[in-house]
């Protein structure tokens, strides 16, 4: 293992006891599973909790006992509410409505966030000239906002900004 990596290991540590510490509000973490059928009967897909999060950017930080030194690069995000019934709109909101449907049958808590096909990222050598979100240039550990995004930040500085507006939001950026 690198120095690099042993440093974002640590950078992503430090940032999870400052979360931790502040009492920064978490989400749920969930896989979202199309159940196959059973006997020619289909069932509804449903989402399987994972355990908590912190949501910093572009990557997730495990904050339960279940996900603790794990970091995943942020998929999608589902507020846990009423589905409704089908209106056809558009297929983006239909999408979109499963996915409500699918976390209230995952039994997460009404109005949470469950955050769902999130990508795990290994923290071993793997992260050394990495294309993902979350990689290791010489011993830098840098983060990208995207596998898109084309430029990075030290992790370092991407962490202390993030994790600032977490444990001290601006006047008004809070329910």
């Amino acid at each position: 293992m690198t120095d690099g990596v042993q440093r974002a290991r640590d950078l992503l540590d430090e940032a999870a006891g400052r979360l931790r510490a502040a009492g920064v509000r978490d989400e749920a973490l969930g896989v979202y599973v199309e159940p196959k059928a059973v006997l020619g009967i289909r069932r509804e897909p449903t989402m399987r909790a994972l355990g908590r999060v912190w949501r910093v950017g572009a990557l997730l930080l495990g904050s339960s006992p279940e996900t603790a030194g794990q970091v995943w690069a942020t998929g999608a995000i589902t507020r846990v509410t009423d589905p409704g019934r089908s209106q056809f709109v558009s297929v983006s909101a239909e999408v979109r409505r499963a996915y409500r449907a699918a976390a209230a049958k995952g039994h997460f808590a009404a109005g949470d966030t469950v955050n769902h096909g999130a990508t795990p990222v290994p923290l071993d050598g793997s992260l050394v000239d990495a294309d993902g979100v979350l990689s290791v240039r010489g011993d830098e550990p840098v983060v990208r906002w995207s596998a898109a995004a084309g430029a990075t930040v030290p992790l370092a500085d991407y962490l202390a900004d993030r994790v600032a507006l977490l444990v001290d939001p601006p006047r008004g950026a809070t329910d």
